[in-house]
């Protein structure tokens, strides 16, 4: 697939080129919210676009799916029309196509410079998982936690561990998060005792919204997983160790992991992403064969993390990709399914932690600090075991090959102190 050429300029490092389209929410100085799109720093409305007539006359009796607050309604058109919408704004914003570059002249109408609008929450999320999926995290957590020698518990390679957490607390880049306050167990105290988490971390994931919906009882074969899936974004799955270590048993996190989960506003959709799949590890032993599959069903995807003390510069604490989850989308979706479990439209999916195979790709500060024993360094004499009050956590992913960059922007908080 060759990279594609836009009369809207864009920088070879920039992550929304006219290859990549995403969809996000975005709301104007009049606070009125849209459907849009980015190409390089410009926002362009699919309402106006819609209005103007550029998605054909069957789309132009249902314009409220462009206007709405949530992207929802829009992904429920069907993945066949919001692919044939992406295909037709790619034609309408190639080099050879300026039908709409007048437009370009009147500010407010169907284009905006990126710093005059909010991007707000893309999708109005029903129900969250949280996947366990990288063998690298797991193992790391096993070997820290419990017996080094069997770091892996007995299930993890023959399913895909989850849990259901809260999906009223997954916002939107740019939302601060106040660090949670909860009960702890300190090794060298007789009781627990209440108060801010000490070891508060990031945990560097992805994280896919579902497109279609299912009957309660209905599963989804991996094979047509994808077919299900509609796009992905970052995700930041903020953790409070401490408060996370006493009350995981029996039934695994609660209030560790509910106070605030921080993704990116821009969803990448799966077609954006086909040039960059790629094989996953190698599952051994064989799985069960609802959840075999054929073919490349994970993808190549560079993921970035930076901390950045208040009044100090940024620093990258860690670099990972998704071609390292064991793991993969689709047979996350076909073993949440398979026991019957109805999905809807604007779920989300988050990978689990992503860590590589060496210690600069550990995709936690549990894992880089070994649990706080390996402080890492930042500039003017800083050091960091766990996120501090003030520290901004930034996150970063992108794929690129051949001269071909799909990025999905930047999933930006800052903690504040516990209220």
């Amino acid at each position: 697939m060759s990279a594609k050429n836009s009369w809207i300029k864009t920088k070879p490092d920039d992550d929304f080129s006219l290859n990549n389209i995403p969809f996000g929410i975005a709301q104007n100085s009049d606070k009125e919210t849209f459907v849009a799109t980015r190409i390089g720093n410009t926002v362009i409305s699919l309402a106006a676009m819609s209005g103007w007539g550029c998605f054909g006359e069957e789309l132009q009796g249902k314009q409220r799916v462009f206007e709405n607050r949530h992207l929802n309604d829009f992904i429920a058109l069907g993945k066949n029309q919001t692919t044939a919408i992406r295909n037709t704004i790619i034609d309408l914003f190639s080099e050879n196509d300026d039908s709409l570059k007048a437009f370009m002249e009147q500010p407010g109408f169907m284009f905006y410079n990126i710093k005059e609008v909010t991007m707000l929450m893309p999708v109005r999320v029903g129900d969250y998982t949280d996947f366990y999926s990288s063998k690298e995290h797991a193992t790391n957590v096993g070997i820290m936690f419990r017996d080094p020698e069997n770091a892996l518990l007995p299930n993890w390679k023959h399913i895909p561990v989850g849990y259901h957490g809260r999906a009223s607390s997954i916002v939107v880049s740019g939302t601060p998060i106040h660090r949670p306050k909860g009960q702890t167990k300190p090794d060298d105290v007789e009781k627990p005792v209440f108060g801010p988490t000490r070891l508060l971390d990031f945990e560097l994931e992805m994280a896919f919204i579902t497109g279609r919906n299912t009957r309660l009882g209905e599963n989804i074969p991996v094979e047509n997983a994808e077919d299900y899936i509609f796009g992905l974004v970052i995700f930041n799955d903020l953790s409070a160790r401490d408060i996370q270590k006493w009350e995981y048993v029996p039934l695994g996190p609660f209030l560790s992991k509910s106070f605030g989960s921080v993704i990116s506003p821009w969803v990448v959709t799966l077609d954006a992403l086909e040039p960059f799949r790629t094989a996953g590890p190698k599952q051994e032993p064989e799985v069960l064969p609802y959840l075999q599959f054929n073919g490349n069903k994970s993808f190549d995807i560079n993921l970035e993390v930076l901390i950045q003390p208040e009044n100090q510069e940024a620093t990258t604490v860690c670099r990972s990709n998704t071609k390292y989850l064991y793991w993969n989308m689709s047979q996350q979706l076909a073993h949440q399914t398979v026991n019957g479990c109805n999905i809807n439209i604007g779920d989300m999916y988050a990978s689990g932690t992503i860590s590589g195979p060496d210690a600069g790709s550990f995709g936690s500060l549990l894992e880089i600090t070994w649990k706080g024993t390996k402080p890492i360094e930042l500039p003017a004499g800083i050091t960091r075991k766990f996120i501090e009050d003030h520290d901004t956590v930034i996150m970063h992913a992108f794929a690129e090959k051949d001269g071909l960059r799909v990025g999905f922007g930047e999933s930006v908080t800052k903690i504040l102190p516990a209220l």
